[in-house]
C-alpha cells in the first residue's frame, strides 16, 4: 500500500451533491482522411487555375456541426453525427513567379458514430437574474444526451492537383457562416465550382467523441478550496523577474527523443544518455 503524501487530506469531512456532468459513452479515433476536396472561394479559386503545382503548409479544424438522434429498437444508444470543417492552406507555384502565392481551401468530412447515453426526458426550469429587469426564468432544458468532440489540427499527409472531373461532386452541406467569415471572397452557391484545376488533400486527425447527461452526484469533500498563496501587488525589478528564469538549454541544444521533459520521460530513460 503506497504512504500518504504530506499534503494529502487527512479525512473526509462530510459527503456533498453536486450537479455536473458525467460521460455515459465515448470513443477515440485516429483517422485518415484520403484525398478531400478543397472548396475555394471566387478568388482562391483564379488562382488555383493558374497554379503549376501547390504544396500544403498546415491544416485547422474551424468547426464541428453535431447532431445526436436515438437509435431506434436499441434504448439507450445515439447516434452522434459530425461535420468537420477544416482550412487548409496552400502554397500554389505560379508561371513566372518566383515567391509562391498563398490560398486557403475548405474540406470537409462526415463521420458518425455509435454511443450510450442511457435514458431520460426530464425537464429542467432553473432562473437566473438580469440587472435593471425583473427575475427572468431561463428557457426550458432536458437530460439528453449531448455531445461533446475534442480534436486537435489534423495533419496534412498531403496536398496534390487534380482535374475537377477526377473528384466527387457531393459537396451537400451549407458552410456556415461563422466558417465563411474565415476566407477572402465568396464561396460559389453550387459544387462544383466552375474550375480549370482542382486540389485534394489527405488529412490525419485524432479524435475524442463523448456522450454525457447532467447528473447530481454525491462526493466526499475534505475542505473549502482555500488558496494558500498570497495576492503579490508589488511591481518587482524586472531585471530581478529575468535573473530567476532558467537558461533555455533546451532550446540550444534540443534533447534526444524521449529525453525532452523530466516529467515525461519514460521509465528507465533518466539515465546518463539522456544527460550526455
Amino acid at each position: 500500500m503506497s504512504e500518504k503524501t504530506s499534503n494529502q487530506p487527512s479525512k473526509i469531512k462530510e459527503a456533498v451533491c453536486v450537479d455536473t456532468n458525467r460521460v455515459y459513452d465515448s470513443c477515440a479515433d485516429k483517422d485518415c482522411l484520403e484525398d478531400l476536396s478543397l472548396t475555394f472561394t471566387d478568388e482562391a479559386q483564379a488562382i488555383i487555375n493558374t497554379a503549376v503545382s501547390v504544396k500544403a503548409r498546415y491544416a485547422e479544424v474551424l468547426n464541428v456541426l453535431i447532431d445526436v438522434e436515438r437509435v431506434p429498437f436499441n434504448r439507450g444508444y445515439y447516434t452522434v453525427d459530425l461535420t468537420y470543417f477544416f482550412r487548409v492552406s496552400l502554397d500554389t507555384v505560379q508561371p513566372g513567379v518566383i515567391a509562391p502565392v498563398q490560398v486557403d481551401g475548405l474540406a470537409t468530412f462526415n463521420k458518425k458514430c455509435i454511443l450510450y447515453g442511457s435514458e431520460g426526458n426530464v425537464k429542467v426550469f432553473t432562473s437566473t437574474f438580469i440587472s435593471d429587469e425583473n427575475d427572468l426564468q431561463l428557457e426550458m432544458a432536458n437530460t439528453n444526451p449531448r455531445a461533446k468532440v475534442q480534436t486537435v489540427d489534423p495533419i496534412v499527409l498531403d496536398a496534390r492537383i487534380a482535374s475537377p472531373s477526377d473528384i466527387c461532386d457531393c459537396f451537400n452541406c451549407e458552410i456556415p457562416k461563422c466558417v465563411c467569415r474565415r476566407f477572402i471572397g465568396t464561396f460559389a452557391s453550387e459544387f462544383p465550382q466552375p474550375a480549370e484545376r482542382a486540389v485534394v488533400v489527405t488529412l490525419g486527425i485524432f479524435t475524442i467523441v463523448q456522450l454525457e447527461r447532467d447528473v447530481q452526484m454525491l462526493i466526499p469533500a475534505y475542505d473549502f478550496c482555500m488558496p494558500k498563496r498570497e495576492c503579490s501587488c508589488d511591481t518587482e525589478d524586472p531585471c530581478d523577474a529575468f535573473r530567476r528564469i532558467k537558461f533555455p538549454v533546451d532550446e540550444f541544444f534540443p534533447p534526444k527523443e524521449g529525453c525532452l521533459q523530466d516529467s515525461y520521460r519514460p521509465t528507465g530513460c533518466c539515465d546518463s544518455s539522456c544527460d550526455s
